[in-house]
């Protein structure tokens, strides 16, 4: 029987591609066995088992470029981590593996290697993750999302694959007014859906809260996922402003009526956000996290600005600017259609497919 394993996580970013990438190898050979493998105490653990996988904890943890004293036992659990992988391997005798960035790969892949078992990466980001750069010289190939990734990876090793994403996201159409019925919103008033990632972005939150009165008085309504902890203030804030037809949640699992109910996105510029955007075809305005590993974010959304297929709004001038250029952009009709047709060409909805494809086609698993 054939084996695999994904190793990665850290944040939704990583995990949601593995979990897609699984999906579609199954998808074509029902038959094979899968074993995630992540990080003690992160969120892979829970998000993994939830799509029907099972995962493996390392004890490994990142490196605090912030505080470099709280470094100084990470040489002791690379240790661990490097032995339980090497552990890992000796019992599922896995004929291939697939990293997705995190430092939960790291381990994995490099023991992967000491014991000749091929390897793939997959990067979701315009500027590549530390353990990606690391290990790519081992790596049989390398599934890039953004063209330009040459400055990182060996050419020969790229194929430009895009992101994997959801199936549920491929395909919107058709879908606003179950969209509408479950948000409780109409389907014809123009909406504006403010994401932050899974644990919502607190400075995209404050400036939806600073602008409420604002979005009150204008003929619009919010889908607002907020993160667990500004749910409460948000909901709080919003029954203030009844003019304001809203729907507040901490997490949205139905991401796929998310998308199909908004005429607008406000969204950090993560990979995996990016790539559901663009393969939903929707306008958008990104608000990187400014402090994600070398800026990342930022070089994501600029990859859209250039296409023109999104609006770039700096993180430290969220609050005063993001909601008027929201309302400016939404009341641009010839402006959100040339951001959604530039955007819905970036997008790559058969991305999952072709690395599993191109995995089957080329490993020693074929």
């Amino acid at each position: 029987m054939k084996r695999v394993i994904i190793s990665g996580g850290g944040t939704g970013g990583h995990i949601y591609p593995a979990i897609a990438i699984a999906s579609a190898l199954k998808e074509i050979d029902p038959q094979i066995e899968f074993l995630f493998v992540g990080a003690e105490g992160k969120m892979e653990m829970e998000k993994v088992p939830k799509a029907g996988f099972n995962i493996i904890g390392l004890p490994i943890v990142g490196i605090n470029r912030a505080h470099l004293l709280k470094n100084l036992l990470f040489p002791v659990k690379l240790a661990k981590s490097l032995r339980k992988a090497f552990q890992i391997l000796a019992d599922f005798k896995p004929d291939v593996a697939i990293g997705v960035g995190g430092y939960a790969s790291g381990p994995m892949l490099l023991a992967a290697w000491a014991k000749g078992i091929p390897f793939y990466i997959q990067e979701q980001n315009s500027y590549a993750g530390i353990t990606n750069k690391a290990l790519s010289s081992k790596a049989k190939q390398i599934f890039v999302a953004y063209p330009g990734m040459e400055k990182f990876f060996s050419p020969s090793k790229l194929i430009l694959s895009g992101n994997p994403v959801r199936k549920d996201l491929i395909d919107i159409s058709g879908k606003k007014a179950a969209a509408a019925q479950l948000f409780g919103l109409a389907a014809d008033k123009p909406t504006i859906l403010i994401i932050g990632g899974s644990q919502g972005a607190r400075s995209i939150n404050l400036a939806i809260l600073h602008g409420l009165e604002t979005l009150a008085n204008s003929d619009v309504q919010i889908v607002w996922q907020t993160g667990v902890s500004f749910e409460s203030e948000a909901k709080a804030a919003c029954a203030t402003f009844p003019t304001l037809p809203s729907y507040v949640s901490a997490f949205i699992y139905e991401m796929d009526l998310a998308y199909a109910m908004a005429d607008l996105v406000v969204s950090r510029a993560g990979a995996l956000s990016v790539s559901e955007i663009c393969l939903a075809g929707k306008p958008s305005i990104l608000v990187p996290f400014p402090n994600a590993a070398e800026d990342h974010q930022t070089e994501n959304a600029k990859s859209l600005v250039q296409e023109n297929a999104a609006i770039l709004v700096q993180d430290v001038l969220a609050k005063e600017n993001l909601v008027p250029t929201a309302l400016k952009t939404l009341a641009d009709k010839t402006l959100l259609s040339t951001l959604a047709e530039n955007s819905f060409g970036m997008g790559k909805p058969k991305a999952a497919q072709e690395i599993a494809e191109t995995i089957l086609k080329n490993s020693t698993c074929a």
